[in-house]
């Protein structure tokens, strides 16, 4: 059985205008958001100078968790993602499930964001720390982008690659200057320091790498998205890697002892460059935020439209733009929910259980693996981007999934269980539409 047989035979087709170019930016902008520029002193503060190289160590380990996105993608050229895996492998409600809680942790993290967006550059101009400078930016942010993805998914990735040139460029200008800084006892210390909360650094170190997933949701507007997708995928978190590795570097090399005080980037521009270093990463950090914010606009929406195509949501989801061939309705969904919840600053209890949210996600589309590997096709088996060593990747990422789970609090779980229940909702409003149609093609 292919994995390919639409249950729905009038997909409402969307442009493919996303090269590999297009989806390496996605999945950087995905992963590199305001964390690249608080976590430094906070694992400083934890594992001192063994931090460059437990962020390498953790990169590896998220590594088996990308590689077998990357082989699920590779069976699938529509939009959706861990949608489409999941409801191939499971059935149409764990796939909506799936699709539903990433929906929610990706819109609660997008408002989130926005709201940090006005506090990194309340430190140069503060007006807009609060008040109405803060909410005119919010307004001005959330319907800019959500503006720039109706029009269509290339201005979406152009957009989205203007911010990160911006937010690219002074992280290496501070790398480059503060290599000379680096010695040979910070690089490789003698004297190893212990971690007390190895199981709480490790969670935090986690989360300076997940995101990536976001690019897999846009494979119906990628160009040749089984090959595209695994090798931006893996190549971009290698780099990720490499780059938090040098930042981090830098940060305890020219900062010593910032770990006491979890001192930001910007102490360590202003130590370089004096104030016009400080002010450089503070508009760096503006531009990762503003990156991040760009790649959840573009990516997102595809959840509820891929749910609707499957007819797990009212097909009011699904809706495409005659004009520009984009998911519209979805798009304006996301930007509409983010900009309340920015505004009325409701979402934290929601954005403390996203990151549950992901990893059951995650724990999910690994589980899909096996099953999709049956169902495929001899063709898709060609096609595909199969990993070596049987399942041996797959079941490292799933051990690493559930060991962080197992960090979470209870009230995240409880949360989250709040948050299904509100999309189950719509999945039963759903769900007749489902039957009556099947019932039609099947008489």
């Amino acid at each position: 059985m292919s994995l390919h047989e639409p249950e729905i035979t009038h997909k409402r087709q969307l442009l493919r205008g996303i090269g590999f170019a297009g989806a390496a930016v996605l999945v950087l902008n995905s992963v590199i958001g305001a964390g690249i520029f608080a976590l430094p002193g906070a694992i400083a503060a934890r594992a001192g100078v063994l931090s460059p190289w437990l962020f390498l160590v953790i990169g590896i380990l998220v590594i088996t968790i990308v590689l077998t996105f990357a082989e699920l993608s590779s069976y699938f050229k529509d939009s959706g993602g861990p949608v489409l895996f999941t409801t191939s492998a499971f059935g149409p409600l764990v796939g909506f499930s799936t699709g539903w809680i990433l929906f929610v942790s990706r819109m609660t993290a997008f408002a989130a964001n926005t709201n940090a967006m006005a506090v990194y550059l309340a430190v140069v101009w503060p007006w807009f720390g609060s008040g109405i400078g803060r909410g005119l930016l919010i307004v001005v942010v959330c319907s800019a982008l959500t503006w720039a993805n109706v029009l269509g998914v290339k201005e979406g990735v152009r957009t989205m690659a203007v911010i990160t040139f911006l937010k690219i460029v002074p992280i290496l200008i501070l790398i480059l200057l503060g290599l000379q800084h680096v010695s040979g006892d910070t690089l490789f210390p003698a004297n190893m320091p212990t971690i007390d909360d190895l199981g709480g650094t490790t969670l935090l170190l986690i989360y300076a790498f997940v995101g990536f997933e976001s690019a897999t949701i846009i494979s119906g507007e990628t160009k040749k998205p089984k090959e595209t997708m695994p090798k931006a995928l893996v190549q971009m978190i290698m780099v990720i890697g490499v780059l938090y590795f040098l930042i981090v570097l830098v940060y305890i090399s020219v900062l010593p002892d910032a770990g006491a005080s979890q001192a930001t980037l910007t102490e360590v521009g202003r130590e370089l460059m004096g104030p016009a270093g400080a002010i450089m990463i503070t508009f760096a950090a503006f531009f990762s935020i503003g990156g991040n914010l760009s790649s959840i606009m573009l990516a997102v929406p595809r959840l509820p439209f891929a749910l609707a195509e499957e007819r797990l949501l009212p097909r009011w989801f699904g809706h495409v733009h005659e004009k520009y061939s984009t998911p519209s309705n979805s798009i304006m969904l996301l930007g509409g929910l983010g900009l309340v919840f920015a505004l009325t600053g409701s979402f934290e209890k929601l954005a403390a259980a996203s990151s549950l949210t992901r990893l059951i996600s995650y724990v999910l589309c690994i589980g899909s693996l096996p099953i999709i590997r049956r169902k495929a096709t001899e063709e898709e088996k060609r096609e595909a981007y199969r990993l070596k060593g049987g399942y041996t990747i797959p079941a490292v990422a799933l051990l690493l999934c559930l060991w962080i789970g197992a960090q979470s609090t209870t009230q995240a779980w409880q949360v989250t269980g709040v948050m299904l229940a509100a999309g189950f909702g719509l999945y039963a409003l759903a769900s007749k539409r489902r039957e009556r149609w099947v019932g039609k093609n099947t008489e």
